[in-house]
């Protein structure tokens, strides 16, 4: 198989991937558009309860996407005993990892938003939205797992029909829920808690059925590998992966921390428009992983003539999605009055400001992570979470931190701070991305 069809094979698994990340970004997404004609107060408190509970999900999602890689190589060398240990030790690894922070949220959720914020009103409301979308960290666990294990096979279809199930129920559950139906009177942020928590068990619901009635997949674990001795070895492999994903998110939580010390308008305005910037550029994202993914299944085959042709492929197709997003977010932009038609003039204002930084921002992200995703499948999985833990947390976020807390810089200099880091890592990655490729 050529380069050109190995391009055309990771078009048919990245659309789905695509519509997945979508759709896991849409939880969030459809919380905030519900929640917004609530008025500022409860959009802010939204803010800062999804960012907790974002940053937990996306460490599952890290978990997954590094099982999604021992997947792919084990299907590319058609182990199926290698299949179902990469399925169950992922499982019990991410599993793991969501009962930790469960009792993380249960005991300290309320000193975590009493860090963020002093205001009384603002802390219960996001109090209230966490005591519920914690128990979602837990279902979405074994979600992302299933979901590895489907992409990782080339099956990206599967999660894709489960989000399908999830998205309409999120959003009509939550409605209702937020704003109350014949004489029920509505729960408000809380009912944009329960909606998402329902729809989160329904997924779940359906990947259980969707693996057990499938002829094709045998979860049956190898009775001569010890599950004991299987687990350091999967760990090791989705460790980095993971780190690197915990980096990032650490320090996403971070911005936002810094962000919170704006005005309550610059931070509202932030606030509805990071749901946006996350679902777009995980179109880019998709394509990189999906590239990922037929790499690591291309060296299971030990089938590498046509990877260089292939990775350079990949990177032109994956800064041609970013321009794309990019010209939908200069539409955006120019939406945002009808988007949110009940915000404030001021946080329309501050949304205005910031349309140029986010506008670009795709662009410049999109050749970092495709690189990033092909060093990964290449093995080089500690070099990425070097140059993303320097670039963000040596440089960025300190001089973030200080412009905020000590100049006071307005929202346009703060987060101009995020693209700025993107351009940081441009360099490393692009050095190191062509030297690994020139060694195959």
């Amino acid at each position: 198989m050529n380069s050109s069809a190995y391009v055309r094979r990771n078009f048919a698994l990245a659309w789905p991937l695509a519509f997945n990340a979508l759709l896991v970004q849409s939880m969030l997404m459809i919380d905030t558009l519900l929640v917004a004609p609530l008025g500022e107060l409860p959009v802010a408190a939204m803010g800062i309860a999804t960012t907790i509970v974002a940053f937990v999900l996306g460490l599952e999602i890290a978990i997954g996407n590094g099982i999604q890689l021992l997947v792919g190589r084990a299907y590319g060398s058609d182990n199926k005993a290698d299949l179902a240990v990469a399925y169950w030790s992922g499982l019990l690894i991410n599993i793991s990892t969501s009962f930790v922070f469960l009792f993380i949220l249960t005991l300290w959720s309320t000193d975590l938003v009493a860090f963020i914020t002093d205001d009384s009103d603002l802390a219960q409301l996001a109090n209230n939205y966490i005591s519920i979308t914690k128990y979602i960290v837990v279902i979405t666990a074994y979600t992302q797992v299933c979901t590895a294990f489907c992409n990782g096979q080339g099956n990206s279809k599967v999660p894709l029909k489960g989000f399908m199930i999830e998205l309409p129920v999120n959003a009509l559950l939550s409605y209702f829920l937020i704003n109350g139906f014949a004489t029920h009177q509505g729960l408000g942020v809380e009912g944009a808690a329960w909606g998402s928590l329902i729809a989160v068990f329904l997924r779940a619901i359906f990947f259980y059925l969707a693996l057990r009635t499938d002829n094709k997949v045998d979860l049956t674990y190898p009775k001569n590998r010890h599950f004991g001795l299987e687990i350091g070895p999967q760990y090791r492999e989705i460790y980095p992966i993971a780190a690197n994903f915990f980096v990032l998110s650490v320090g996403a939580t971070v911005y936002q921390l810094l962000f919170a010390q704006l005005d309550l308008f610059s931070f509202v305005a932030i606030t509805l428009i990071f749901p946006w910037v996350r679902a777009g550029t995980q179109f880019p994202n998709a394509w990189a992983q999906a590239s990922g993914i037929s790499i690591s299944q291309l060296l299971g085959q030990k089938e590498t003539s046509d990877l260089k042709h292939f990775v350079t492929r990949c990177t032109k197709v994956g800064m041609t999605l970013s321009v794309i997003i990019a010209g939908l977010f200069f539409i955006l932009s120019q939406c945002i009055r009808w988007v949110y038609p009940d915000i404030e003039p001021e946080t329309q204002t501050a949304l205005m400001i910031i349309a140029p930084l986010y506008i670009i921002l795709p662009i410049i992200r999109a050749y970092n992570t495709v690189a990033g995703n092909i060093l990964r499948a290449l093995g080089n999985s500690n070099l990425v979470l070097k140059i993303h833990f320097v670039t963000q947390w040596a440089i960025s976020l300190p001089v973030c931190a200080v412009l905020v807390l000590y100049f006071e810089v307005s929202i346009f200099w703060a987060f101009a701070m995020i693209p700025i880091e993107e351009l940081l890592k441009t360099i490393p990655f692009y050095r190191y991305k062509n030297t690994y490729i020139s060694r195959l």
